[in-house]
């Protein structure tokens, strides 16, 4: 764990133990990454003050070395009619803070005791109203009013400028990684007991984003414009993992969609802090199965990649047979699992030359029904290009092993390549963990598409056809350790030696018995009885 890691979750940590006297962890959650996000926007807007002021030659680097010195610098000069305007032309902002509205003022309001909640709830409002398109309605899940903070006014006023003291030290420029995804991780891990399993229902760990992300962009890294699609994207963790492989960074375009407005809201946010566009954002709140989306603008994309939860209900109403994205194959899938629902709707949105990524449960390989009816097609068209077996406990949401499905449009080849990776993991607590050499591994093989014993198999599809269209991992890779060969001689002696040492054992006992006597007619008459047994 890095030195950022730590300082992040020791920050998070304090932050939670304010909270948790009052409220359950799935609410304190909400506060704290939306204070977060706050922290960054007023960080973000001090800096580019600061930049601005710097190169027009107002000020010198170093008098805007602190946070305290940017805060007045900005504040000086935004409140100045004469620079107001052209330091915010400089600054370049997608959204605007004012100076009294930072986190910083509002610390030094908590350090001289003049902090009131309406304050920060005026500073939220504003930067919404500021660019509302980008931002409108993003601190809704931060309800300052809750009684969840406190019975009266004053102790939800104290407990959030707690909050907001144990979160300033936290500097979200010097964390490389994912902030608000790898806050959410830690959250869920450290308080999943109090959570419940669906902590994580809207969350797909690092580890593995990173191998799905790697997989959909692999033979795709120089591309302009690559577009990268999750219709159930949760927190965006997939979608800000195409960074990483994709060269052109600046380029990207982002679309997903989101059922639950609070995590919707938390991508939202994740794109922000990662400085991705918003002219790259396309972002919607809504049930992905219900209405197809994108309809009217770019509709298929580079990659698709996604982690839907699993075996969801939804209505698979017989109008659904008419809808492009499911029509093709005649049947829908099951009312009670909508796991090849969202595969077909994300592979309707894959360009013919792109490629998708879905995690799903292991059930999705031999299910029979109208599952198996989807899958046979999927197989016979040549669409699904590989399976790769993922370690259980790996997801806070489940326990259950899950499978990353890899599909891809006009390919010449039926073959399926198998990868079983459940034993590609590092145990951890409270989730199992895929490190760097088991994604490594995977990859690998996934590149390969070689056999390798006990660990990946190309199949044809006659082989597969021959396995009832059954895609169950084991049916292709064996890895079955070998039954241990039977000495039979070590065995016999074994067995002889045994034999020895029990007449050894009767003949003492009987001895023993025979010493034995009773002045009890009866019981000295049953003792002989039992002697002749033996003789």
């Amino acid at each position: 764990m890095s030195n950022e890691d730590k300082r992040l979750e020791q920050v998070l940590w304090n932050s939670a133990n304010v909270m948790r006297q009052t409220m359950g962890a799935a609410d304190y959650m909400n506060y704290a990454l939306g204070l977060i996000f706050y922290k960054h926007l007023s960080d973000k807007t001090l800096e580019a003050a600061a930049e601005a002021l710097v190169e027009s030659g107002e000020l010198e680097l170093d008098s805007v070395a602190t946070e305290e010195q940017r805060q007045e610098a900005y504040k000086k000069y935004y409140e100045n009619d004469e620079f107001h305007d052209d330091l915010l032309i400089s600054m370049d902002m997608d959204y605007k803070i004012k100076p009294d509205c930072t986190f910083t003022a509002q610390m030094d309001n908590i350090q001289k005791k003049q902090f009131q909640l309406e304050m920060l709830n005026q500073a939220f409002r504003d930067i919404e109203q500021s660019n509302s398109e980008l931002l409108g309605r993003l601190f809704d899940d931060v309800d300052l009013h809750s009684t969840k903070l406190g019975a009266t006014p004053q102790k939800r006023n104290d407990i959030i400028a707690q909050v907001m003291t144990a979160l300033s030290p936290l500097n979200l420029d010097s964390h490389s990684g994912d902030v608000l995804g790898d806050a959410y991780e830690y959250l869920i891990g450290t308080f999943a007991s109090d959570m419940g399993q669906k902590a994580g229902e809207f969350y797909t760990p690092q580890s593995v984003s990173q191998l799905l992300a790697h997989i959909v962009t692999w033979g795709q890294e120089d591309k302009k414009g690559f577009s990268a699609y999750d219709p159930a994207m949760g927190s965006g963790s997939l979608l800000l993992n195409v960074r990483h492989y994709i060269k052109d960074v600046d380029s990207i375009e982002y679309y997903g969609q989101e059922i639950k407005t609070a995590t919707y809201n938390l991508a939202r946010m994740n794109m922000i802090i990662h400085g991705i566009a918003a002219t790259n954002q396309h972002l919607r709140n809504a049930d992905t199965l219900d209405r197809d989306w994108p309809s009217d603008e770019v509709t298929n994309f580079d990659g698709v990649m996604m982690n839907p939860p699993y075996s969801q209900n939804w209505s698979a109403d017989k109008g659904f047979l008419s809808d492009s994205r499911f029509s093709d194959y005649g049947v829908l899938a099951p009312k009670s699992k909508a796991d090849y629902a969202f595969l077909l709707h994300g592979f309707y949105h894959l360009k013919s030359t792109g490629t998708m990524g879905i995690v799903l449960p292991h059930g999705v390989l031999f299910r029979g029904g109208t599952e198996g009816k989807i899958r046979q097609k999927l197989l016979e068209k040549g669409y699904i290009y590989a399976i790769i077996g993922l370690p259980s406990g790996i997801f806070y949401s489940t326990t259950i092993p899950t499978i990353i499905m890899v599909l891809k449009k006009d390919r010449d080849d039926r073959d399926v390549l198998f990868i079983d990776g459940s034993k590609e993991f590092i145990k951890g607590k409270p989730q199992n963990l895929l490190g760097k050499k088991n994604i490594d591994r995977i990859f690998q093989a996934y590149k390969d598409r070689k056999d390798e014993d006990m660990f990946a198999h190309a199949a044809s599809f006659d082989e597969i056809k021959s396995n009832g269209f059954n895609l169950n991992i084991p049916r292709y890779v064996d890895t079955s350790e070998p039954e241990p060969e039977i000495n039979l001689g070590e065995i016999n002696k074994d067995m002889a030696e045994t034999d020895k040492q029990l007449h050894s054992t009767e003949k003492e006992l009987l001895t023993m018995i025979r010493e034995l006597s009773s002045s009890d007619e009866k019981k000295a008459k049953d003792l002989q009885s039992f002697l002749q047994l033996f003789e």
